[in-house]
């Protein structure tokens, strides 16, 4: 099955809580849908090495990440029964607390949408070229290893 209904989109800067809202408000006119599963990637004030992390830069090789992001959802739409997903990740500076991952999959029923959502986070993790420099309250920084 082609995938459809889909959107991958980077956004400047933290996923605000309206536009989430707006994006699940947008699909109650679908009415083939039951199930909706919703993954929200927050940073968090990790203590390093005795420094807090106030704020991660995520940069990204926007080209090779968005083939990246297509073959997983080509590879999800062919494993799941899914009408839409919707994936939006963060470039630029998202403070501690801010949502940086907003992956969002519709389906008929309710059992697909948990199977599905972890596997396409679990893919984004570990093969979209997404790199986080975790900043710390003193604005030294280090690059952010995914796990």
């Amino acid at each position: 099955m082609k995938s459809k209904n889909i959107k991958n989109v980077f956004k400047e800067g933290p996923i605000s809580s309206e536009f989430i809202g707006n994006s699940i408000y947008k699909h109650q006119s679908k009415t083939s849908i039951g199930a909706h599963n919703i993954f929200l990637g927050q940073v968090r004030a990790d203590v390093v090495n005795g420094k807090t992390v106030s704020a991660i830069e995520y940069t990204a090789y926007q080209d090779m990440a968005n083939q990246k992001f297509h073959d997983i959802r080509e590879a999800t739409f062919n494993k799941f029964q899914l009408t839409c997903m919707h994936i939006y990740h963060s470039l630029g500076t998202v403070k501690a607390g801010e949502i940086c991952l907003f992956v969002f999959v519709s389906a008929p029923h309710r059992k697909v949408v948990f199977k599905a959502l972890e596997y396409v986070v679990e893919e984004i993790k570990a093969h979209v070229p997404v790199f986080g420099k975790e900043i710390f309250e003193d604005q030294s920084h280090q690059w952010k290893v995914n796990n």
